[in-house]
């Protein structure tokens, strides 16, 4: 595993150190913080990202989590940095996005559907941190200590990106931020 974070952006996720979310209904936030971390803010906390939001009030808990809309929101607050939703994408263009992956300006936030990839369906945030363009292989930090991070071929991961968030009713997808 440790040749698949050489790349300067997962190195500099490994410099965080990484922040899991500290219930399940944070992971966007947690990601958000994630990024934040890897970009030089060594302080960043889930509850950092949240403050001042009105979003996840309720004693920390984001009630049925926060559609990508809505963290893309919470990345340009606590960010400052452009933020792009990037929900639209075909799969041609998806596999472009992967090739910037290792790009030190640029950090991806994806959402997806665990169901397709572990057989547990529920929607969840995570950044990805690298691309391995010979295996065609992405390297997802997972916010979720439960899974740690992990390898998938980019088609399994555009198709669990693919499926419909029921919270808003549209493709899940990635975020952008540079």
């Amino acid at each position: 595993m440790a040749s698949s974070v050489a790349p300067p952006v997962g190195a500099s996720y490994r410099m965080g150190p990484i922040v899991f979310q500290p219930n399940p209904s944070v992971c966007g936030p947690t990601s958000v913080a994630d990024v934040m971390r890897s970009l030089g803010d060594h302080d960043a906390t889930p509850a950092i990202v949240l403050e001042g939001s009105g979003k996840c009030a309720f004693f920390g808990i984001c009630m049925g989590g926060l559609t990508l809309d809505e963290l893309a929101d919470l990345a340009r607050m606590r960010t400052h940095r452009d933020v792009t939703v990037l929900r639209g994408l075909d799969r041609a263009q998806f596999h472009d996005h992967l090739t910037h992956v290792n790009d030190p300006s640029r950090r991806y936030i994806i959402n997806f559907d665990r169901g397709p990839l572990f057989g547990t369906a529920g929607g969840h945030h995570s950044p990805v941190t690298a691309y391995l363009a010979g295996e065609d292989l992405v390297l997802v930090i997972d916010v979720n200590a439960k899974y740690h991070p992990w390898l998938v071929k980019a088609d399994r991961l555009y198709d669990a990106m693919s499926l419909v968030d029921e919270g808003s009713g549209k493709p899940r997808r990635m975020l952008l931020i540079e």
